[in-house]
């Protein structure tokens, strides 16, 4: 088995790199590492319905789609991530017990009653503290999961707060529970998270004497980063691959107040309905045929719909249609 620690906190770099493990390696690979504040959705998620988009916006955070399924999960410097990638025979690499298992023995060694819950999250008790997925390439499988070590819980639920059947379609939705860090539960761990990442990959080393350290050359590396421009630095990638959807917003125009309903169909806005039939809000289908993109939309608001209107109020009504 390869070890592989990454060098680098870039959340697109980390995503990236799983499915280049995943898709041109042979070996069995155990990849740690540790993102900047971030926002990684699952694959057949309708990534706006996953997200506190006035948050994000206003705090910058890169919102990347995963290649496996499952909810939405946020990254910190206070969070480690772990993925297994390895070989196995079709219709026996699903395997979240397996994968797990070694995670779960090494919490076990703090006194930990870890154990995997029904979701396929390992608990610390009551607690979750981590999230798994799983995504098959051939005869491999990348399973990933998280490590809640001391991320900021009070920023994570910002960044993932939503509003409930705000959003309707056939997308898969997040679980909300009760999380909390590791070193809360188990105050004997109060190492910093590195050394947490280090403990972990000394356990794998010692269940598997045959794991040796690898690190990517520059080409290698290169590789990420042109899959990184191609795909997960995209929009059409992080937002546009959504599932269809519909989305109830409300905007106000003319000091009036009203519900719009927009559809979208591959990320792009197919049709509008508003409750207000002036002819104010009416210009609002002008968007139809539009990406249901926040900059674009506030582009096209701002300079071809309500010329008039001042910028603050064209944000407000752009984060309206969202």
């Amino acid at each position: 088995m390869f070890l592989i620690r990454s060098a680098t906190d870039n959340p697109y770099f980390n995503i990236a790199t799983e499915e280049y493990l995943l898709k041109n390696f042979k070996e069995d690979i155990l990849f740690l590492y540790i993102n900047k504040p971030s926002i990684i959705v699952g694959k057949h998620q309708n990534t706006f319905a996953e997200i506190n988009l006035k948050h994000v916006l206003e705090n910058n955070i890169p919102v990347i789609r995963r290649l496996s399924g499952g909810g939405t999960v946020y990254h910190d410097k206070g969070n480690l991530n772990f993925a297994f990638i390895k070989n196995g025979q079709k219709g026996k690499l699903i395997d979240f017990k397996g994968f797990t298992k070694p995670i779960i023995d090494f919490l076990k060694q703090y006194g930990a009653d870890a154990y995997l819950g029904e979701k396929n999250e390992i608990r610390i008790g009551k607690y979750k503290i981590s999230g798994n997925a799983e995504h098959i390439y051939k005869d491999r499988v990348l399973h990933h999961g998280t490590l809640l070590f001391n991320s900021d819980l009070t920023k994570l639920n910002d960044a993932i707060k939503v509003q409930p059947d705000k959003y309707q379609g056939k997308a898969v939705q997040s679980n909300r529970t009760i999380i909390d860090n590791i070193v809360n539960i188990l105050p004997q761990t109060k190492q910093s998270i590195s050394q947490f990442s280090n403990d972990i990959a000394d356990y794998i080393k010692h269940q598997n004497s045959s794991t040796t350290e690898y690190f990517l050359s520059e080409k290698e590396r290169q590789i990420v980063t042109s899959l990184i421009e191609e795909k997960y630095s995209t929009w059409n990638w992080n937002y546009g691959y959504s599932p269809s959807y519909s989305i109830k917003g409300e905007i106000t125009l003319d000091e009036t107040n009203s519900n719009v309903i927009l559809h979208i169909e591959k990320g792009v806005i197919s049709n509008i309905e508003t409750e207000q039939k002036t002819s104010t809000f009416e210009k609002t289908k002008r968007l139809i045929g539009k990406e249901h993109n926040y900059f674009k939309l506030r582009e096209t608001l701002l300079n071809d719909i309500f010329p008039d209107i001042n910028e603050a109020q064209i944000n407000q009504i752009t984060l309206g249609l969202f």
